[in-house]
């Protein structure tokens, strides 16, 4: 039984696994880069033969952004596909081929047929790993100045460090007066501590919340010769780290 979520559909095709069809329609808009609802509903028989593998094709489906856009939506700027890991609808879907695109702020899977392009909804995904990075998706949270997306976890001991990343679309003249839009990259960092979040965007108001241990982190610093203004996400994640070693 099919669903219809939007006003323009036509059927994107029929999906063949273990002998079974499972219908979905797609919106098309001229290959634009706006996202479209896919998979809105799929027959029981499809689940009763994929099992929980199916929940993961419940999405959107995804298409890249206009090439004249300098450079590009995702993190660490990998406009490519890398294996990792994600935890969607409450299973664990690992060795899955992942972007994350920081400018939607949605986690982009490739379907096995290495064609169609999913987005996941960004609700249902508790975390996933990419990079080397764990990224956990929090809810608005107005008392702590957190924003609903994904954040990641650089450090996560009694203290927590988060990352947020962020990219706009801007405009700009160039030289011959034409005019050009590139992708503008932002980042905020949390601090975690006695129950709170605080937005730390310079060392200086980072090691302030640590001040009960001041020498005992500047020294360490110093040993270590940490330096935040080089790595500010490896040097948060190591003070906070040290930090809950001497509260204990």
């Amino acid at each position: 039984m099919l669903k219809i979520f939007a006003k323009f559909l036509m059927f994107f095709g029929t999906i063949f696994l273990i002998g079974t069809v499972a219908r979905a329609q797609v919106t098309i808009d001229s290959l634009t880069q706006t996202t479209k609802p896919v998979y809105a509903g799929i027959v029981n028989n499809f689940y009763k033969k994929v099992g929980i593998q199916a929940r993961v094709y419940n999405g959107i489906a995804y298409d890249f952004y206009d090439p004249a856009i300098q450079g590009n939506a995702y993190f660490k700027d990998v406009n490519h596909w890398k294996t990792g890991t994600v935890i969607y609808d409450g299973y664990n879907y690992s060795n899955v081929s992942l972007m994350y695109d920081i400018y939607a702020d949605e986690v982009i899977m490739l379907y096995n047929n290495h064609f169609l392009k999913i987005s996941l909804l960004s609700n249902q995904v508790s975390s996933f790993d990419l990079l080397g990075n764990h990224f956990i998706y929090i809810k608005n949270d107005p008392a702590n100045n957190l924003t609903t997306g994904f954040y990641n976890e650089l450090y996560h001991g009694k203290m927590q460090v988060l990352a947020h990343y962020s990219k706009s679309i801007q405009t700009n003249n160039d030289i011959s007066g034409n005019i050009i839009s590139y992708f503008n990259p932002g980042k905020d960092y949390y601090l975690f501590k006695d129950g709170k979040y605080y937005k730390v965007n310079s060392q200086g108001t980072f090691l302030n919340l640590l001040k009960d241990h001041k020498k005992q982190i500047r020294e360490f610093i110093r040993a270590n010769n940490i330096k935040y203004k080089n790595s500010p996400e490896e040097a948060m994640a190591s003070i906070a780290a040290h930090y809950d070693n001497l509260s204990n």
